[in-house]
C-alpha cells in the first residue's frame, strides 16, 4: 500500500514581514538622532609671514596633560587664559598617542576664544 504525499505548503512570507517591521520599528525608536559638535577644519594655505609680530603661542597635547608654552594646566582652564590675548595665534603639537576625542575637545575650547588662528602641526610627537 502506496502512501500518498501531502502536498507541500508554500510558506507564508507575512510572518517575515511582519517581524522585520517590528525590528526596524525598534531600532528606530531606540536609536538617538542627536547632532554632534562639529569643527570646522581648513586646509593650510601658503606659507606667508603674518602682518603683526605677536609671537604664536604653542600648545602641547598629550593623552593625559595640556602645556601652554611649557606651562602644564587644565582643559578648562585655557580659554579664560587665551581670552586675555589678542587674536592669539596658536599652534598645536600632539604628543604621544592622543585619540581624536581629546583632540575635538581641544579644538571645542579653542574655538570659543575669540579670533584665535589655531594650526595643528603634523607628524609632531
Amino acid at each position: 500500500m502506496l502512501k500518498r504525499r501531502k502536498p507541500r505548503r508554500r510558506l507564508s512570507m507575512a510572518p517575515l514581514i511582519d517581524i522585520i517591521f517590528l525590528l526596524l520599528l525598534f531600532f528606530m525608536l531606540s536609536s538617538t538622532f542627536s547632532r554632534f559638535a562639529q569643527v570646522e577644519l581648513t586646509a593650510a594655505g601658503a606659507g606667508k609671514v603674518p602682518d603683526d609680530a605677536a609671537k604664536p603661542l604653542f600648545i602641547q597635547l598629550s593623552p593625559a596633560t595640556l602645556s601652554l608654552n611649557g606651562r602644564d594646566m587644565a582643559l578648562a582652564d585655557l580659554q579664560p587664559t587665551l581670552q586675555e590675548q589678542d587674536k592669539p595665534r596658536l599652534l598645536v603639537s600632539l604628543k604621544g598617542d592622543v585619540d581624536t576625542q581629546r583632540l575635538t575637545d581641544l579644538l571645542v575650547v579653542l574655538r570659543g576664544v575669540s579670533g584665535a588662528s589655531v594650526t595643528v602641526l603634523e607628524g609632531a610627537g
